[in-house]
């Protein structure tokens, strides 16, 4: 008998021990080499940076590398403002942008988790202006009149997801769409604190999309629409929804919509080009298709962008992504089931052609014909943010990765790939 309890003790105890070392909370490596890393082969990513700033193609940058759980490289670089050489901080909020789009996709797949809905209802049944969809035909760049045909289907929610709707995008996209959009009044959603979303997605339901439903893969607006459908179901605003149910059960705690009074300092400065490709600081206001603010996280906004309008700190969107990689689970807490994210991490185009490479519900996908281009593993999901921030999940090296920056436009804009080598090559096992 005592033979027979010790037994079930050291089981219960290799249980317990299993539990907490199967799904990793972020905590920092004693060293480099005790995550799996060559502390000698990270200084390659030093030097990089470094000359990165040093000739003017960045302002700065933070860069952060997690394997296992482990963070076995965590570092800023250069300066927050090049003018008084104060220096770029490791905790700085940066605009994230399309990054808010993998928040938005786990929103979508834990009311999907709740039987909400499935994900090829159509998005009609639950927001009724986009009820019998038009796709454009013919397009006058003139006067931008057009003429439609009718979509040969309804738009669904996993087309939504995969931004295989038709939808395009406000203000960076396509010159039809951005056109149509801007005299319509529909935004991206990124610099416009004003408007409601619930407003701009009913103006959105009755515009034309720029191709059949299912058809082609085209980036646009298919996260906003996305965020309002989280809105209906869930009878809350996205902001309230994304801070009670992911942000505040994960401890992301730097991450918001419209930053609060004591975090407004952190905000990461927005730097462009100029005509000769120097850097300079972002004015204030710009027009890009409609007003745009540098600093509109500071503002006490009422648009809550599915698609575009987070900003986040490095450490804090590490959580989320390692909370993926643990299969939905962080820190003994659950937002979605392992096949879920299963589920939102496979290729979920088919055959639709998106270069070497797939897309899932909600992210890129690394194909074998990827992982040929560069070092990152066949299964890999990533994305980033138009302002220059980059991160990806490689599960089979229990990877997450992410570097950030605040420059919009930029010419150096490969230096999300080539960070991928550098992380790659430091690798020490």
């Amino acid at each position: 008998m005592r033979q027979f309890v010790s037994t079930i003790a050291l089981f219960l105890l290799a249980a317990v021990s299993f539990s907490q070392t199967a799904h990793p909370v972020l905590t920092l490596a004693a060293t480099p080499e005790a995550g799996g890393f060559s502390s000698k082969r990270l200084t390659r990513i030093d030097t990089v940076l470094k000359e990165y700033v040093d000739k003017g193609r960045m302002n700065g940058a933070v860069a952060m590398i997690v394997h296992d759980g482990k963070i076995v490289y965590y570092k800023n670089f250069g300066y927050n403002d090049l003018d008084t050489k104060a220096p770029l901080q490791k905790d700085a909020i940066f605009r994230i942008a399309s990054q808010t789009k993998a928040i938005t996709s786990v929103g979508i797949m834990m009311l999907f988790e709740e039987g909400k809905f499935m994900l090829d209802d159509p998005i009609s049944q639950y927001i009724p202006e986009f009820k019998n969809p038009k796709v454009l035909d013919k397009y006058n760049k003139a006067d931008t009149t057009y003429t439609t045909v009718p979509a040969k289907r309804e738009i669904t929610i996993r087309d939504l997801l995969t931004h295989t709707s038709g939808l395009g995008y406000a203000q960076i996209g396509s010159t039809e769409a951005k056109n149509i959009y801007y005299k319509a009044g529909v935004v991206g959603g990124i610099g416009i604190p004003e408007f409601k979303l619930a407003d701009k997605m009913k103006v959105l339901g009755g515009l034309p999309l720029f191709h059949q439903p299912g058809e082609k893969w085209t980036y646009g607006l298919n996260d906003d629409v996305l965020g309002y459908l989280i809105e209906i179901v869930s009878g809350t605003s996205l902001k309230d929804f994304f801070q009670k149910r992911i942000f505040e059960p994960l401890g992301m705690k730097d991450t918001y919509f419209y930053l609060p009074e004591n975090k407004k300092g952190r905000l990461a400065m927005l730097y462009t080009e100029d005509s000769i490709k120097q850097l300079a600081k972002m004015p204030e206001k710009l027009s890009l298709y409609g007003d745009m603010y540098r600093d509109y996280p500071k503002m006490n906004g009422t648009y809550y962008s599915g698609g575009a309008g987070l900003s986040s700190t490095v450490y804090d969107y590490a959580i989320f992504l390692q909370m993926l990689l643990n299969g939905g689970e962080y820190n003994g807490k659950r937002l979605l089931s392992h096949n879920s994210v299963r589920m939102m991490t496979m290729n979920q185009i088919g055959d639709i052609s998106r270069g070497p490479n797939k897309f899932g519900l909600g992210f890129g996908i690394t194909t074998e014909k990827g992982s040929a281009v560069l070092p990152t593993q066949e299964g890999t999901f990533e994305w980033g943010g138009m302002f220059a921030t980059t991160y990806w999940v490689d599960p089979k090296e229990k990877l997450v990765a992410l570097i950030y920056r605040n420059i919009w436009p930029t010419s150096w804009g490969n230096l999300g790939n080539l960070y991928k080598v550098l992380v790659y090559q430091a690798m020490n096992y």
